[in-house]
């Protein structure tokens, strides 16, 4: 009988201890112009220690600068954000969750320039690519072996902005799907506008159709880049790239109400802000963003009951922080900074959401610049 109690035990304990210390799959999207051409890098990330240890790494994918993964962890796609005027391509891979490898199952052409972003559906049946110099979203849907079709659907996004520079024509920076699968938005930095899409995943060839309010305008020459959710689903966020601004909205059921205009970076020229990134921990206390320019650091909030930010200071990183993410244990902040070919793994506090120990360190990564984290198990 004792025997029998301690292997109940036992049991208990190593299932509570595998819950409290889960271990991630950590892939890094790169750019490998320059004479970088391992493409795609794989780290195991254990959140117990604040700890990368490598993997595999995939050669001979182009410029994949953003990366999804499917909600089963079994694919991966990448955008090719292809240089030199090529058009952009999206790739298409099986992920081996034993041996933590990548295996090419096929591309197709984005039919727009540079892809910046990409995402997937929930069910893993569409693929969208926000093609930046094509002014354009590009819809795919996918083959049970995981690989791509050619596009189902290709939507224009039209008009210019103020900045003569930078808002010359659309540019869609991103696609990013609403908490309940309804919504795809898009911040378009080109023409300062925040398109939603009503989502349609069934469909074969209308899956992206125009909403009730087919998008937000957002301040003149504020070049909106990145938007996410609260983890309730309540509030929105979007960073704009050439403001150095951040837009705080309610949300409810397809609807934004703005409440809140707070700055990211304050530091060097107005032309020279760079805001790159924007981030929530998983309890929805602490909202980081990532400014590149002449300030290079992560900015910091305290997010209020009503959703509202309040500045908590700023934390210097290395060189050109155009990705970073919060890792889903909430207790580590991981920061690809591209022109130091390193990524900072910060500690979080948990009572004030201060960065700590930013000296850990993945080197060797050629231009990093996007990070995800799956579940190994």
């Amino acid at each position: 009988m004792k025997k029998i109690l301690l292997i109940i035990v036992c049991t208990f304990l190593i299932v509570n201890l595998k819950a409290q210390n889960p271990i991630y799959y950590l892939f890094i999207g790169t750019y490998t112009d320059g004479g970088a051409n391992d493409g795609i890098y794989i780290y195991r990330f254990n959140p117990n220690k604040g700890e990368a240890t490598f993997v595999s790494k995939t050669s001979g994918v182009e410029n994949p600068s953003w990366l999804c993964v499917s909600k089963d962890g079994k694919f991966v796609y990448a955008v090719n954000e292809n240089s030199g005027g090529k058009p952009g391509e999206v790739s298409a891979f099986a992920f081996d969750k034993k041996k933590g490898e990548l295996t090419f199952l096929n591309k197709q052409p984005t039919d727009g320039f540079s892809p910046a972003h990409i995402t997937i559906d929930d069910q893993g049946k569409n693929v969208i690519t926000a093609n930046y110099n094509g002014g354009n979203i590009t819809v795919f849907k996918t083959n049970a072996d995981g690989s791509i079709q050619p596009h189902a659907q290709l939507i224009p996004h039209d008009g210019y902005g103020v900045n003569v520079q930078r808002q010359e024509m659309p540019h869609p920076h991103e696609v990013v799907f609403s908490p309940d699968y309804k919504y795809l938005f898009s911040p378009d930095l080109g023409n300062d506008r925040l398109y939603q899409y009503k989502f349609n995943g069934a469909d074969p060839n209308n899956v992206l159709t125009e909403s009730d309010s087919p998008y937000y305008t957002i301040d003149d020459g504020f070049g909106p880049r990145h938007f996410i959710f609260s983890p309730s689903g309540k509030n929105a966020y979007l960073i704009n790239e050439l403001s150095g601004q951040i837009n705080v909205y309610n949300y409810n059921d397809g609807k934004l109400n703005q409440i809140q205009t707070i700055a990211s970076t304050a530091a060097g020229d107005k032309n020279d802000r760079g805001s790159a990134e924007i981030g929530i921990t998983p309890n929805g206390k602490f909202l980081y963003t990532s400014n590149r320019g002449i300030s290079n650091n992560i900015a910091l909030y305290k997010v209020q009951t009503d959703g509202t930010l309040l500045a908590n200071g700023t934390q210097a990183v290395n060189a050109n922080p155009r990705g970073f993410m919060v890792d889903p244990t909430g207790h580590f902040l991981l920061v690809a900074s591209q022109n130091n070919n390193t990524i900072q793994i910060f500690v979080i506090n948990k009572n004030y959401g201060l960065l700590e120990n930013g000296s850990t360190l993945i080197p060797d990564v050629q231009k990093p610049v996007c990070l995800q984290m799956i579940p190994i198990n």
